[in-house]
């Protein structure tokens, strides 16, 4: 089913000619150079298996040769779904090496099995 155009500009609240010369329109230079900068930051991610953030992509830009800012590469990541994995410390959580008393094996269970 078609949309007719004159109720979709009454939706978006644009007049008509407005609509048809965004139809006509090149893609800005900022639009072009956001996507071919979005495939460099999507091959730099892969390349550090997923690990680097806006900041150090922004640094692998820069010796690239892009000059880029840290809030742009932070946008473009984020519209690609790019989030870098983070590491967690290892933490102990069970400390066998104590001199508080153990409870008895009340139960006394033997778990041998003959067959």
């Amino acid at each position: 089913m078609k949309f007719p155009v004159e109720s979709m500009c009454k939706v978006l609240k644009v007049s008509k000619s407005s609509y048809y010369n965004w139809l006509q329109s090149e893609p800005s230079k900022l639009w072009i150079e956001n996507q071919k900068i979005s495939s460099l930051i999507k091959t730099i991610f892969e390349d550090s298996f997923q690990s680097y953030g806006s900041p150090r992509v922004k640094s692998e830009l820069e010796a690239l040769g892009y000059k880029v800012s840290k809030p742009r590469v932070a946008r473009i990541m984020r519209a690609n779904y790019l989030f870098a994995k983070r590491k967690r410390k290892f933490k102990t959580t069970t400390d066998s090496n104590h001199n508080y008393p153990i409870a008895p094996n009340l139960l006394n269970q033997c778990f041998d099995v003959n067959r």
